[in-house]
């Protein structure tokens, strides 16, 4: 193909991208920028202009079509190596920074959430120690056998029941029932606060049902090995998704001078960034607790020291990460 018809058949998809990349240059006045297609898919049409370059270089095509293909592609190479590279840069910095500095400037929020949350949880674990048939007031008698079953010293497999996947398909299944749970707590703050309160006490009665009756059968060391690893992470996001469903009901309760409707939208930028980061959270320990915490080949004392390593890590993190950077 001669260079004419080549430029003729691709010129429209060079212009494209041409048109693309102006629409982007900050030198040039907004006003006399570009409209773009935003249903164009520039990376394809990327790979095909490097494609093209190629093609120009080896048939010996004239030095200012080859430069004029070359300029294209470092400028497409700049801006989408760019646009990458500040994706990262962001998420580095909401994890590093912007979330453990979060938390902390609401440090009564957070510990409201872990007061309805571990208060109960603590509460009904020493009252079955006492009165042991307390437990079937807060689990049906068919659920408190499956978690004798799934805790048993005996198990190759901790925290699972008989008919459980491998460990894949369970690392599936804990990232939605952990989300699950987060996303309840955090929405329940939509009904003035009072969901989220229920879903805080509830989770917090069921754990520590279940904690205090294997306890009281001599199961302890089994359970807590078990759920040591990977409690840090969701333990402490089932908190953060209080935090966030309260920071909701506290704006539409007490919106101030604003509307309710106004606060609820000031208040959910706040929120979300909190459920963004109950996520990471909760993923993380989805997959602790597929790999690693039901793994009965490990000692316990070998998951009661990583456990201890994860929480002082979680401490830490929410304690310091960040500082620097808001200094």
């Amino acid at each position: 193909m001669n260079q004419d018809l080549f430029a003729a058949k691709y010129q429209a998809q060079w212009q494209l991208f041409e048109q693309w990349l102006n629409s982007l240059d900050n030198t040039i006045p907004k006003d006399k920028r570009p409209k773009f297609d935003a249903t164009a898919d520039i990376p394809h049409i990327y790979r095909q202009l490097c494609h093209h370059l190629s093609l120009a270089q080896s048939r010996h095509y004239s030095a200012h079509l080859v430069e004029y293909l070359n300029q294209l592609t470092l400028r497409g190479h700049q801006y989408l190596y760019q646009t990458r590279t500040k994706s990262a840069v962001g998420f580095q910095g909401f994890v590093f920074h912007e979330f453990p500095r979060l938390i902390r400037e609401r440090w009564k929020l957070f510990w409201l959430a872990a007061l309805l949350f571990y208060g109960p949880s603590l509460g009904i674990a020493a009252a079955i120690q006492i009165s042991p048939e307390l437990v079937y007031s807060v689990i049906p008698p068919e659920q408190v056998s499956s978690f004798r079953y799934m805790y048993d010293p005996q198990g190759e497999h901790v925290g699972r029941n008989r008919d459980s996947g491998d460990d894949f398909l369970m690392f599936g299944f804990y990232i939605r029932n952990n989300i699950s749970v987060g996303f309840q707590t955090f929405a329940g703050g939509m009904l003035f606060g009072l969901g989220t309160l229920f879903y805080l006490i509830y989770n917090g009665l069921v754990i520590g049902a279940v904690a205090g009756h294997l306890t009281e059968i001599g199961y302890a060391e089994t359970f807590y090995s078990f759920v040591i690893g990977h409690g840090s992470f969701e333990l402490t996001a089932i908190v953060i998704a209080g935090m966030a469903g309260l920071n909701l009901g506290a704006a539409l309760v007490r919106p101030g001078q604003l509307t309710r409707l106004e606060a609820l939208k000031q208040a959910s930028k706040v929120s979300m960034k909190m459920v963004y980061g109950v996520i990471l959270m909760l993923v993380i320990a989805a997959f602790l607790e597929a790999f690693w915490s039901s793994k009965g080949a490990i000692a316990p004392g070998i998951k009661f020291a990583v456990g201890a390593c994860l929480w002082l890590f979680v401490l830490v993190y929410f304690l310091f990460a960040g500082r620097r950077r808001a200094a």
